[in-house]
């Protein structure tokens, strides 16, 4: 295979994980968002389990069933979590870094 043609078959190559990283990034930015509200409830309702006094003064279990707001959420954040919401989430990103440059060819991968 000559220099040209590796050429030519690196730039399709490139066009091609363009491509398919453009084609992620509409349902990377919906997890993210659904990431971003379920972690601010999460935070929000530990925050109200915190500074509740009456959380000192009963068993774990009853605070957090006393809780339902924080309760739910931390159960959906660690749900999501076991769904693989964190691999949907950066996955361009590790596509876009495991393939930054080509040092043979001097090209370089533009997102």
């Amino acid at each position: 295979m000559n220099s040209l043609q590796q050429a030519e078959d690196l730039k399709a190559f490139e066009r091609r994980l363009t491509e398919y990283i453009a084609c992620l990034q509409p349902a990377t930015g919906r997890w993210r968002i659904i990431l971003i509200v379920v972690s601010v409830c999460t935070a929000t309702g530990a925050w109200n389990w915190l500074i509740d006094p009456e959380t000192q003064k009963v068993s774990f279990f009853t605070s957090l069933w006393n809780h339902p707001f924080f309760t739910i959420s931390c159960i959906t954040l660690i749900g999501l979590f076991f769904a693989g919401i964190h691999k949907r989430v950066v996955a361009p990103s590790i596509i876009a870094y495991w393939y930054p440059f080509n040092t043979e060819y001097g090209t370089r991968l533009f997102l």
